[in-house]
């Protein structure tokens, strides 16, 4: 009877050496996958915390010039208030000199003209979509705090600006000023803004006559104290709240030009 011989079971039996060197290239391989996906995340956030540190700079940027121009409108419009306090003390009410209806004109009926609007359209993006966790910096995190609520300070002064026009200013000018020598002067330009038209006017040789409606009602004592007063309003506004704005403003500024080398 033939013996067949099985032959001996050749499979190999690996060292732990090798199984060692296959967990290390697994190993190595997730983590080289880990750190590659971190330095992808941390370029992307790096990427979009200096596109929204753009954006953040054009708009206060253009905030800061438009809060110069404002200013300087503003401060125009408190010294007409001084000339218009010191006319009506003693001055003729019905021999108007040519400065006299610009002059009221910007104190009575102008607003809007003189009135700074801070913008925080792209602030407000940011912190709804939690975009501002990009910016690490706590100085700046700080800053934006700070320039919310110096918004929120200037437009509740804005809102109290606008009252007292609402009352008690509106309703004088309805009985007092004539409105169809602002129409007659809206001729010589009809596209120019206020401000410009009205010192376009004062530049020009020309006279457009106006009078103090229902004179016999016009009180100089009470008009003049009202101007005071509404100066008095002014002059708080801007030295107060819209100061501690463009204090905040220059300084996030000048923060996120350090930083980013913005422009």
């Amino acid at each position: 009877m033939e013996v067949h011989k099985h032959p001996h079971n050749v499979t190999h039996k690996k060292k732990w050496g090798e199984y060692f060197l296959e967990f290390l290239m697994l190993f190595l391989a997730v983590f080289l996958g880990f750190v590659a996906e971190n330095i992808r995340e941390t370029n992307v956030e790096h990427h979009r915390e200096k596109q929204y540190a753009g954006q953040l700079y054009a708009e206060f940027y253009a905030d800061s010039v438009a809060f110069t121009k404002k200013v300087n409108a503003r401060l125009g419009k408190e010294r007409d208030c001084d000339y218009m306090y010191s006319y009506l003390k003693d001055s003729s009410l019905s021999d108007l000199p040519k400065k006299f209806y610009p002059a009221y004109t910007t104190v009575f009926y102008l607003i809007n003209s003189y009135t700074f609007e801070p913008k925080d359209g792209v602030l407000n993006q940011l912190k709804s979509s939690g975009s501002l966790r990009y910016f690490k910096n706590p100085g700046l995190q700080k800053l934006f705090g700070d320039i919310s609520v110096a918004i929120n300070n200037v437009r509740y002064r804005n809102e109290q600006e606008y009252q007292f026009f609402a009352n008690p200013i509106k309703p004088f000018i309805l009985q007092h000023y004539d409105f169809k020598w602002v129409d007659n002067v809206r001729k010589m330009s009809p596209n120019a803004p206020y401000l410009d038209l009205l010192n376009l006017y004062l530049n020009s040789d020309t006279l457009i006559k106006a009078n103090i409606l229902n004179p016999s009602t016009f009180n100089r004592g009470e008009v003049a104290n009202m101007v005071m007063f509404y100066k008095t309003m002014m002059v708080s506004s801007r030295t107060l709240q819209m100061n501690d704005y463009v204090v905040i403003n220059h300084k996030i500024l000048s923060e996120l030009r350090e930083k980013y080398r913005l422009q």
